[in-house]
């Protein structure tokens, strides 16, 4: 048996069952907890990639495993958490949430053969949209004053849906190197934003602001991106 191609696939299984456990407690309206395990998730989804490379135990089978752990934690448990948020709001009308586990299947399918995401995305990553939507559903329903603000979510959730799978480059930090200046840009706004909603969050003692800081941060870099998408090229 050898342990070294073990670690990497234990890790990755560690993913899953985090998404799992999520999905589970968005069932339950413990969207916060959910959204603890989502992130746990991405932290176990960035080291089994590492380790694999560090013990030089790479396979197709990881490959394809790290693809179905992540329809669940980033695909299936964001859709659930903003479905069972939704649907005291909107009844089954919120099914139309579901959609995004679908396309976020597509999109990770679609980067197991696109040769172009080595270095950097096409589309957003599902990662950054599972971050995005599980800040939202931490926050009160009180947040969501007017029954059009539901519908909005929906509309929104419709969007996140098309820029996961649309012809659009983001950068990662594997693309520090032909990137740098975009990455540190991003982080400086991130540590900006994450310190305004933690102080936000110690004023009101609301921990949902500090959850929304991964919302926030997810929405400066997809406008950073597509600002990027659209500025003239450098010749």
């Amino acid at each position: 048996m050898n342990i070294k191609r073990i670690i990497p696939d234990a890790i990755t299984s560690g993913n899953l069952i985090c998404g799992s456990i999520a999905v589970f407690l968005a069932t339950q309206g413990a969207f916060i907890w959910a959204f603890v395990f989502v992130l746990a998730g991405a932290f176990l989804d960035f080291f089994d990639g590492l380790s694999a490379r560090l013990l030089k135990a790479p396979s197709p089978i990881g490959v394809q495993l790290d693809s179905l752990a992540d329809d669940i934690t980033f695909g299936l448990a964001p859709a659930m958490m903003l479905f069972c948020y939704l649907r005291p709001l909107l009844g089954w009308w919120a099914g139309l949430a579901l959609l995004m586990a679908a396309f976020s299947a597509l999109r990770l399918a679609k980067f197991n053969v696109d040769e172009r995401q080595h270095a950097s995305f096409i589309g957003l990553a599902t990662p950054a949209n599972a971050i995005f939507w599980g800040g939202i559903c931490c926050m009160p329903y009180a947040m969501l004053a007017f029954d059009w603000m539901a519908w909005a979510l929906i509309g929104l959730s419709l969007v996140s849906c098309y820029l996961l799978n649309a012809e659009i480059p983001f950068f990662s930090f594997k693309s520090l190197k032909t990137q740098k200046t975009e990455v540190i840009l991003f982080l400086c706004g991130c540590l900006i934003l994450m310190a305004y909603c933690i102080a936000k969050a110690l004023i009101t003692k609301h921990i949902e602001f500090a959850m929304f800081s991964g919302t926030a941060c997810i929405v400066w870099y997809v406008a950073l991106n597509l600002l990027l998408a659209v500025m003239p090229k450098k010749k």
